[in-house]
């Protein structure tokens, strides 16, 4: 099977490893390798697909049933994925058919990939990936192994202290730091996150209307979730004159909704989106950066 793997994910790829990258190199055999395990007939390579993994809409051989092959490197943390994907089960998130954790390799019922929320219009939208987000907070499993809120954003927080030399930015990476350490304090609740979410991140599916795929699973406070669905066509905002009273309306809105704190909610968003902006800065991104950093300001 002739395979190249999307733009996309070999641009992106190329942000994290710019020396190289070992797991693209050997891609092409390791689907191979995975599809003739598994006996799959290949239908096409999702496209413009992810950024962190390829993924291949297949048939199942032996009875023709609809599936998504997933291959993805260690560093995107596949295990983790697939440990969340079993414990929800398919309430709210897509269901996983085989998984091969320590090879990156999962096999995942088939959704709809060309239907997300994000298609619908801003507020049906909103409603829908905030119902889809509310059935997958979950406790976490005993003795679980995800990485925490304050791990991932400890890691992200060293990150970012290394801008705070630059003086464009240095006022909103001190905010958004100090937010961090006080929201850290006392969290109110420890759920299962899908860490990543947002309204593309929610496709139509067969059994249910709306499922969650790609998570990066992590465990918190929902509003730290939360926070990541507020800038959602963060493109769209900075371009409407009342962006800013856009935002923190939205703010309000899913505060309510979700029954979160309004105040927590405000703090995640505001860290999240200037993480965001100051990796986009450090990978040259600097249009991405710009949006980025400008709707933090409003927050």
């Amino acid at each position: 099977m002739a395979f190249e793997p999307p733009r996309r994910l070999v641009r992106a790829l190329g942000e994290t490893a710019p020396d190289g990258d070992e797991w693209l190199e050997k891609l092409p055999g390791a689907v191979e390798q995975a599809v003739a395990q598994r006996e799959l007939t290949v239908e096409r390579v999702q496209v413009p697909g992810g950024r962190s993994s390829v993924v291949l809409l297949v048939r199942r051989a032996a009875d023709g049933t609809p599936a998504v092959l997933k291959l993805a490197p260690r560093r995107a943390r596949p295990q983790s994925e697939a440990a969340a994907l079993a414990h929800w089960g398919g309430l709210g998130a897509v269901q996983v058919l085989e998984a091969d954790g320590p090879a990156g390799v999962l096999l995942l019922e088939r959704l709809h990939p060309e239907v997300s929320v994000r298609s619908l219009p801003e507020a049906k939208a909103l409603l829908e990936a905030a119902g889809t987000l509310r059935r997958l907070w979950v406790p976490p499993p005993q003795d679980h192994v995800f990485e925490t809120v304050a791990q991932r954003t400890g890691r992200q927080a060293a990150a970012m202290a290394a801008a705070a030399g630059d003086a464009e930015v240095a006022p909103l990476v001190a905010a958004a730091l100090a937010a961090r350490e006080e929201l850290l304090i006392a969290p109110p609740e420890q759920r299962l996150l899908h860490g990543t979410f947002r309204q593309s991140k929610v496709l139509a599916g067969e059994r249910m209307p709306w499922l969650a795929v790609g998570p990066d699973p992590v465990v918190g406070e929902c509003a730290f979730d939360l926070a990541r669905l507020v800038r959602d066509r963060v493109e769209d905002l900075i371009a409407s004159p009342s962006g800013a009273s856009i935002t923190r309306r939205r703010i309000k809105r899913l505060a309510e909704s979700l029954e979160v704190d309004q105040e927590r909610l405000r703090g995640w968003t505001l860290f999240r989106a200037v993480e965001s902006g100051v990796r986009a800065l450090r990978v040259g991104r600097p249009k991405d950066a710009e949006l980025l950093l400008e709707f933090a300001g409003w927050v």
